[in-house]
């Protein structure tokens, strides 16, 4: 399927490592002029060089910006002031028991994971909205849904990703432009590859990858990590044309893990 992505302009935050950089990928794959940020020029090189060897016709654009910051999100508007589409992928988390984590963490996640899509998108959506086209995806999680007692500003912040979303995407009505987001399960990043394999060490990363699931995520009916492609081809396909009647949605790929239909 053609995804109708040549000459568009995605921006991907966080793009330099994990998700946001197969999402990139896949985008730039597609046709896509792809915008990869990340925190340091090394990061953001490193990046552009493993994706353009594998696609050698890649287009690829660096961005150095911190976006959990006012001053990161002016670079990248000062840098990049229009794009076709923006993947607003940037989130952190930490896991802490609910009594001690600090107003500080609190602070930090509010900051990193919610308002660097709420500056880029003020932006970005409003003339998106002007020209009548384009697309904006926040990355949000599972845990927006199936919020864990010991991550609960990050479940927090991931929830409260889905109200913003669809507030935006009621700014679109009857327009070509659409806002969603996309909710991962448990994802294999080189991140979660190392935790895992350091739960179960006396295995291979498959086989650590579908322990780990059937003792901490036994709801899932895949029963097994997601491959960071699997979300980046979603991506790419709410990011495309061919998803023009899906706005304002909460889209799982998660493997089943959310158990739930509601």
């Amino acid at each position: 399927m053609d995804l109708q992505l040549a000459g568009k302009t995605a921006l991907v935050t966080a793009s330099s490592g994990g998700i946001g950089q197969e999402i990139a990928r896949t985008l730039a794959r597609e046709g896509a002029t792809v915008i990869i940020n990340g925190r340091s020029e090394s990061v953001v090189q490193k990046a552009i060089h493993d994706i353009a060897s594998a696609l050698p016709e890649a287009s690829l654009r660096p961005l150095v910006a911190d976006n959990g910051t006012l001053e990161g999100a002016e670079t990248t508007i000062a840098a990049y002031p229009e794009v076709d589409i923006l993947v607003n992928n940037l989130g952190i988390y930490e896991v802490n028991s609910f009594f001690t984590e600090s107003d500080d963490t609190w602070r930090k996640l509010f900051e990193v994971n919610i308002l660097s899509g709420v500056r880029l998108s003020r932006h970005y959506l409003a003339q998106m909205i002007a020209r009548n086209d384009g697309r904006i995806i926040f990355i949000a999680s599972e845990a927006a849904l199936t919020p864990p007692p010991d991550m609960a500003a990050y479940a927090g912040t991931k929830a409260m990703q889905l109200s913003l979303s669809r507030s935006l995407a009621n700014l679109t009505k009857g327009t070509r432009v659409t806002v969603n987001t996309i909710m991962p399960g448990s994802t294999q990043t080189e991140g979660v590859a190392r935790l895992v394999q350091g739960l179960f060490p006396g295995l291979s990363a498959d086989d650590a990858g579908r322990e780990f699931m059937k003792r901490d995520r036994p709801h899932s009916l895949i029963s097994r990590l997601i491959k960071p492609e699997e979300i980046a081809d979603f991506v790419a396909f709410v990011s495309s044309p061919r998803a023009a009647a899906i706005n304002g949605a909460a889209l799982r790929v998660d493997g089943g893990l959310i158990h739930h239909i509601a």
